[in-house]
C-alpha cells in the first residue's frame, strides 16, 4: 500500500518475478476494463475510486487457495480492507507493506513517469493528480492506519525514497 507513485507496481512485479506471487493489478484490470466499460472509464477519467462492489469482485476473482499474491492497489478504503481481512484472514495470512515517501517525492515520480512515456490516463492533468492523492489522504492513510492496529495481519512500514534495488532491499528485509 502507498500512495501513487509510491512505486507499488514496481516492487509489486519485482516480488512476483522474484517469488513466483500470483499478481493482481487491480489499476491494470480497471484499466484493460475501461476500454469497453464508459462507467469504469470515466470515474478513472476524473480520478476517483471505483465502487466497492466491482473491486471486490476483482479481488474474489483473481484471488487462489493455491499460489501467495501479491495485491496492487487494494484495498484502498475502510470498507474494502474490512471486507479483505474478514474475507482472507482465516484463510492466509496477510502482510500489508506501507510503502511510504513524503508527498513531494509522490509528485516527481508521477511526473517522471509521465516524462518516460508511461503516463496513464488518471495522470493526465495536475488537477487530477491532486485529487488522486488527496483521496489518498483523506480514504487510505486512515486505512493505513487501522490495518496497523490488527493483531491478526503482519503489517510493515517501509520508507522508500531513495533508488529502487535499496528500497526492494528493505522491502525483502521484512518479509
Amino acid at each position: 500500500m502507498g500512495g501513487q507513485g509510491v512505486g507499488k507496481g514496481t516492487f509489486a512485479r519485482m516480488l512476483c518475478e522474484k517469488y513466483d506471487f500470483n499478481y493482481i493489478e487491480t489499476g491494470a484490470i480497471l484499466r484493460n476494463s475501461a476500454k469497453t466499460n464508459p462507467t469504469i472509464n470515466n470515474i478513472i477519467k476524473q480520478g476517483t475510486l471505483v465502487p466497492f462492489e466491482t473491486l471486490i469482485q476483482i479481488i474474489a476473482n483473481n484471488i487462489s487457495a493455491d499460489k501467495d499474491a501479491v495485491l496492487d492497489g487494494f484495498p484502498r478504503t475502510l470498507e474494502q480492507a474490512k471486507w479483505l481481512i474478514n474475507t482472507y484472514s482465516k484463510e492466509f495470512q496477510i502482510h500489508v507493506i506501507f510503502l511510504s515517501v513524503p508527498k513531494d517525492i509522490l509528485i516527481k515520480r508521477i511526473q517522471k513517469r509521465i516524462r518516460e512515456g508511461g503516463g496513464r490516463t488518471d495522470d493526465a492533468s495536475d488537477a487530477i493528480i491532486n485529487k488522486r492523492l488527496q483521496i489518498f489522504e483523506q480514504e487510505t492513510l486512515p486505512t493505513i492506519k487501522w490495518l496497523s492496529t490488527l493483531s491478526n495481519i503482519k503489517f510493515s512500514e517501509v520508507s522508500v525514497p531513495g533508488d529502487v534495488q535499496d528500497n526492494f532491499a528493505k522491502i525483502l528485509a521484512v518479509l
